[in-house]
């Protein structure tokens, strides 16, 4: 399966990117770089597509699995090499789970499937850094 999108730019440091989907999204740089700070910043972009690959995985094994959790979030902190080109070297999710039942042997399964089987920009992220995860369950 090939994936397609189409980037143009739109002025200064700014792009507008579509999607398969037909919502379009800006890149921008930040202002100390040249840009307005009016849109994502590539490698945020990158944490922010592990995050939600991640999670759709998680939402739909807690809907399999018939979990109680009120809300549920994730917190990605990566840090960047110092030589350029600058990459994500180091990458750790936090999973926050937020519930009066949960279940955190089954939650740790959804997140461990999603991790180790399902999530393909987490396989991608693997092979350019050392990824690690936890689990936080904030129960009441």
């Amino acid at each position: 399966m090939t994936n397609h999108i189409s980037t143009k730019w739109i002025g200064g440091m700014a792009f507008e990117s579509n999607n398969p989907s037909g919502i379009d999204l800006k890149i921008d740089a930040g202002p100390e770089d040249g840009g307005e700070g009016k849109g994502y910043r590539p490698k945020a972009l990158m944490l922010t597509s592990l995050a939600g690959c991640s999670g759709l995985d998680v939402v739909s094994l807690i809907e399999k699995m018939k979990l109680e959790v009120d809300r549920f979030h994730i917190e990605i902190f990566a840090e960047l090499t110092e030589e350029h080109p600058k990459y994500y070297h180091k990458v750790h999710l936090e999973y926050h789970f937020y519930g009066k039942a949960l279940d955190e042997k089954k939650l740790q399964r959804a997140v461990d499937l999603s991790i180790d089987k399902y999530c393909g920009v987490m396989e991608m992220f693997r092979r350019f850094a050392e990824v690690s995860a936890e689990n936080i369950y904030h129960k009441g």
